[in-house]
């Protein structure tokens, strides 16, 4: 316990912005410890969760994200960087926050627009839906119609039932003002069949997205069998779900390589690895805008602060969990 307060205290919230294939230039808020989730989804780029819970809690106030949250824009506004959003996509799942209605609110007053995206898992709740509605875009993901595709793909706590989670996602929908969009991450073997992906485009269809995306896991994934489903499959859900939605992208390449740097390289480069692995290249080009060199990199190594995976004919740096 002592260990996990004393994370809670050294964490940096914010990070970025760092490029985003949906939303631009994204400043990443953190809002929730590492690997606090309501499911452990095979192909998370995280890692396995290794705190399984559905129960709100208090993790930081709103004051800490939004002080944080308002130095880091000054800092990006000196370098002549831009912001197009503020984006709660932390190391768990973000509605696990109870004070994510009053953060979003608070942060407001900075003048950004505010995404969130979400697992879902937690929609059925009325009080989760009532933040989220405070949100400028939301992504919620819907993997599967499917129960026994979803226990296999998003290993969900075990209290979580996803007849209620998709009511939920409904009647969020129904009433949310806002930019809705969906995510399907599609996984060879596992929801890529045609059945499958029937199933989740009717529930799509219900939903009414102004976008729905279709992704494949292009960072390493938790589990190492995991790979994007043959070209094949890819074409075949992109016209089952063409059929049934009013627009529909495919998300199956990398996001590029420009992060920013503003002061401090190394705690930068690590705020940013714990939720978003980056490819050597991107690294590389951090390094070079922060004028530093690749002993930061071999330091952290050394360390075990971070870790090199391979994935994809790529190498990938992220930060270890316990460091």
């Amino acid at each position: 316990r002592k260990n996990y307060k004393k994370s809670l205290r050294l964490k940096m919230i914010v990070f970025g912005p760092v490029p985003s294939r949906r939303l631009g230039r994204s400043l990443g808020i953190n809002n929730i410890p590492p690997k606090i989730c309501t499911y452990s989804c095979v192909y998370c780029q995280i890692g396995a969760t290794d705190s399984m819970r559905i129960k709100r809690d208090n993790f930081y106030s709103t004051d800490k994200i939004f002080d944080e949250t308002a130095e880091k824009i000054n800092q990006i506004k000196k370098n002549n960087d831009r912001i197009d959003y503020l984006t709660f996509v932390p190391d768990g799942e973000p509605t696990l926050d109870i004070n994510l209605g009053n953060t979003i609110e608070r942060l407001k007053t900075l003048g950004i627009k505010i995404a969130v995206i979400t697992n879902s898992s937690l929609l059925w709740d009325e009080e989760v839906r009532n933040d989220l509605m405070k949100a400028d875009w939301v992504s919620i993901k819907i993997d599967t119609g499917y129960e026994n595709i979803w226990k296999k793909i998003n290993r969900p706590h075990g209290s979580l039932d996803l007849h209620k989670i998709i009511q939920g996602v409904q009647q969020f929908a129904f009433s949310f003002q806002g930019i809705l969009v969906t995510e399907t991450m599609l996984v060879k073997g596992l929801n890529d069949n045609i059945e499958s992906l029937n199933k989740t485009a009717e529930i799509i269809r219900d939903v009414n997205p102004c976008v729905s995306y279709i992704l494949v896991p292009t960072r390493p994934p938790a589990e190492k069998n995991i790979k994007a489903p043959v070209e094949e499959s890819l074409n075949t859900a992109y016209q089952i779900f063409s059929s049934l939605l009013n627009k529909v992208e495919l998300i199956v390449y990398n996001e590029g390589t420009d992060f920013s740097y503003s002061t401090d390289a190394e705690k930068e480069l690590m705020s940013i690895l714990a939720v978003h692995p980056m490819r050597k290249d991107a690294v590389e080009e951090f390094l070079a805008k922060a004028n530093s060199d690749w002993e930061i990199i071999n330091n952290l190594i050394e360390n075990r602060s971070i870790r090199t995976v391979e994935y994809s004919n790529n190498s990938y740096y992220l930060k270890n969990i316990n460091s």
